[in-house]
């Protein structure tokens, strides 16, 4: 097997149009994707709690089988708040780099390395800042040497999230220089995805380096996806170029 499916999604604290935080509705939309590697933001992990929903991240990873970690942002009353990476193959948490610009929101990217069949597959989880001028200041922040440009990175990147750019900015441009954008135009047919209800924005982008080709993207718009968050899952096939690199073991179900 040669082709591996990775989403982004921003459950948005698990909290529905409805109103209602329900983390076990997040399950049920990932259960219908059926992604190896899934990137989550806006995730609400509460430690010391009877009820073993409000450690989101852990609870999500429990109820789907897979193996989860956590790049904190900041506290949010008392709570870890931040980005989540679930994978059904090994991984190591690398770093979660500080993203913060003074005076806005506290923002990061999660690195994780993912094992895939003896190779390294490296995903950056990311949420950025509303502000243009914040965004600004991350992107640059993005393809430094030390993130995205590292020269210790061996093998494929992936660099997802909510990047809250719905017009090409700076942003857009420096990631564009370094990987392959995913063109949701091209693959869905439609400009905007957010909100799931009536989109009129695109924040959730996905990024890739040429080793990896998109063979399909797909936006999850089910009835129960279009309830659980304000935006919907964007899932990506990708095929290895070089199927040599990496050999994906084959699991049951």
């Amino acid at each position: 097997m040669d082709r591996i499916r990775i989403t982004t999604y921003n459950v948005h604290r698990c909290r529905g149009l409805d109103g209602r935080t329900r983390p076990g509705r997040i399950v049920d939309v990932l259960r219908e994707v059926k992604a190896d590697i899934i990137a989550l933001q806006e995730v609400v992990s509460r430690e010391e709690e009877a009820a073993n929903d409000k450690h989101q991240a852990r609870y999500i990873a429990d109820e789907m089988g897979l193996k989860f970690c956590l790049g904190e942002n900041r506290k949010l009353r008392g709570a870890a708040y931040g980005n989540v990476v679930l994978s059904r193959f090994p991984m190591q948490a690398v770093k979660n780099y500080d993203l913060s610009v003074e005076g806005f929101e506290r923002r990061g990217c999660l690195h994780i390395d993912v094992d895939i069949g003896g190779a390294v597959v490296h995903v950056f989880n990311v949420h950025l800042g509303t502000d243009y001028i914040e965004r600004r200041h991350q992107g640059r922040r993005l393809t430094d040497m030390e993130i995205l440009r590292n020269e210790q990175l061996t093998g494929p990147r992936i660099m997802l999230g909510d990047f809250n750019e719905w017009a090409p900015g700076l942003t857009t441009h420096l990631l564009g220089s370094h990987l392959k954008s995913v063109d949701i135009r091209k693959h869905l047919q439609r400009k905007r995805t957010y909100p799931g209800l009536l989109p009129f924005m695109h924040l959730d982008h996905i990024y890739h380096d040429d080793s990896l080709e998109l063979e399909r993207l797909t936006l999850h718009r089910t009835r129960t996806a279009l309830v659980a968050s304000d935006h919907l899952p964007l899932i990506a096939d990708f095929k290895f170029v070089n199927a040599a690199e990496k050999a994906i073991p084959e699991t049951a179900g």
